[in-house]
């Protein structure tokens, strides 16, 4: 019987792979009009959707807390440039770097969060959720000098990075840096543009040393406070207004939800900010304000007591025994603030964009709820919801159910069109990623698996959205309910799932492959 179907396959083989044209499009276009694509496209994704990784009822929360940068301000792609030039001017007037760097400007879209660094290699690369490396993301160089591993020994199949943390040593002593803020968007193409100039110019120089001199200039632009003075002086530029951030406040506010204020930005800067975005009575809406609290060692370290911050900025030496609405600390420890305040576990719902610096230890050790702030979720969307994502996609999985079905044939011809198969299906994966950015792809996932940015995200926060203003399209008391998927070993429960049909392949497709099989 195995023979005897083996050999069908053969005779159907070529009219089946003609079938399965490699035009994308013809396929789709050809073979269904379009009133009859896969009912997917009907179901398009909402961007302002709040999506849930852990069930949790708005109803049970009391007390909302937000970081400042990228949860209430959100900041024009300006500010990249603006703190890509001030750090490369700093390494080239106080790292004595070579005057040549300043050819280089910033790069919009060469990078997206989450990446890995190697800091001995100065590899950036994209890891998946199981410690791989993306074929065709490990780069060193930028624009068109590039440098990809990809088809090198060591990246004909895919690498582990034995990485638990990060930053995290590996087992073969390279020490892993991941860059989990939108602020680390310019330093990443920092480090490319420097090592571009060095390996160009034939400079031999020490990875470690650069990696080092990089995250000081970073470090500097935030710490002696060129940022803050530049954003306050043309804020208009810099900060997005946020219309909607006042409403969601105001929405909490008038529903009786007691509100505070966690960031690491000082009190002028964000006074300015918010008197932009809010308006001059935005502290009349927190019962908490604490700037520079120095997270994730707020969440952690017990010694730094609170400190009373005047509207002049004057540090005052009283010691704090309650916080007050309507005035303005400084540093301080989460466990100061929980007695201070009482407020404690699950009532307690706290938005930021860094899932490390804001969530993770909050989840961990101290029982709240946590909300992640994700700008780069909406845009990747809007692309999802595209009908030549959709088709590109349906196809792709249509290919791969083809090649794991049909892979038990083991006679030439027939393997000859599964490898036909698995080579368009390679050429289709690697087409996707540039929907989204043409070095790294999605910032959620590498081809099937999610990234490692994904897996930390799930991990450490219930829910996540686009921005704030999504909880405008939310009742106060409504339930976030995670979906279930089914696990690998599950069966699912829904007619169709996991076969051709449910991947989009054509009815006349499904025909042909049932002759075959048959």
């Amino acid at each position: 019987m195995t023979a005897r179907r083996g050999l069908t396959l053969a005779a159907h083989s070529r009219r089946f792979s003609l079938f399965f044209s490699h035009n994308l499009f013809g396929i789709f276009n050809s073979c269904l009009p379009l009133d009859s694509i896969p009912m997917i496209l009907n179901n398009a994704v909402n961007p302002n959707t709040i999506f849930a990784n852990n069930e949790m009822s708005l109803q049970d929360i009391e007390i909302y807390g937000f970081d400042y940068d990228y949860t209430l301000a959100f900041y024009s792609s300006h500010l990249h440039t603006l703190i890509f030039n001030i750090a490369r001017n700093i390494l080239i007037e106080e790292h004595r770097y070579p005057e040549g760097l300043k050819e280089y400007d910033y790069i919009p879209n060469f990078v997206i969060r989450g990446l890995h660094y190697d800091v001995q290699k100065a590899l950036l690369m994209k890891i998946d959720a199981f410690h791989y490396i993306q074929l065709g993301t490990v780069y060193r160089y930028v624009g068109k000098r590039f440098w990809q591993l990809l088809g090198t020994k060591c990246m004909q199949t895919q690498a582990r990075v034995p990485c638990e943390s990060s930053p995290c040593p590996s087992s073969h002593g390279h020490t892993m840096k991941q860059f989990m803020d939108i602020f680390s968007l310019p330093e990443m193409t920092l480090l490319s543009c420097v090592n571009d100039y060095f390996m160009k110019h034939n400079i031999d120089y020490e990875p470690v040393h650069l990696y080092k001199d990089v995250k000081e200039a970073i470090g500097d632009v935030h710490v002696k406070g060129i940022l803050y003075r530049a954003v306050e002086a043309d804020i208009e530029k810099y900060i997005c207004y946020g219309e909607q951030t006042h409403a969601v406040l105001r929405k909490l506010s008038e529903n009786g939800k007691k509100m505070f204020l966690i960031t690491n930005s000082p009190f002028d800067f964000v006074d300015r900010g918010m008197n932009y975005i809010v308006g001059k009575d935005w502290r009349d809406l927190f019962d908490v304000v604490i700037v520079q609290a120095d997270k994730p060692g707020f969440f952690n370290d017990r010694r730094k007591p609170f400190r009373r911050v005047t509207d002049n900025g004057v540090l005052l030496w009283d010691r704090i025994h309650k916080l007050e609405k309507g005035k303005i600390y400084k540093q301080g420890n989460l466990y100061e603030f929980l007695r201070l305040t009482g407020w404690r576990g699950s009532k307690v719902l706290y938005f930021g964009d860094h899932i490390y610096s804001d969530l993770a230890d909050l989840t961990l050790k101290h029982g709240w709820r946590t909300g992640a702030i994700i700008p780069e979720l909406r845009k990747e969307i809007k692309i999802m919801n595209t009908e030549e994502y959709i088709h590109t996609m349906t196809w792709l999985q249509g290919l791969t159910g083809l090649v794991e079905r049909m892979q038990v044939y083991r006679d030439p011809d027939s393997q000859a069109v599964v490898q036909e198969w698995i080579k368009e299906r390679e050429e289709i994966r690697s087409q996707t990623k540039g929907f989204f950015n043409s070095q790294f792809g999605s910032l959620f996932r590498t081809y099937h698996n999610p990234t490692y940015f994904s897996r930390r995200l799930s991990r450490f926060a219930d829910i996540y959205m686009a921005s704030l203003s999504c909880l405008l399209d939310y009742d106060l008391r409504h339930t976030f309910f995670p979906r279930r998927n089914p696990l690998q070993h599950e069966s699912p429960f829904w007619p169709e799932q996991g076969g051709l049909s449910a991947v989009g392949i054509p009815a006349q497709a499904r025909r042909t492959f049932s002759s075959i099989n048959n």
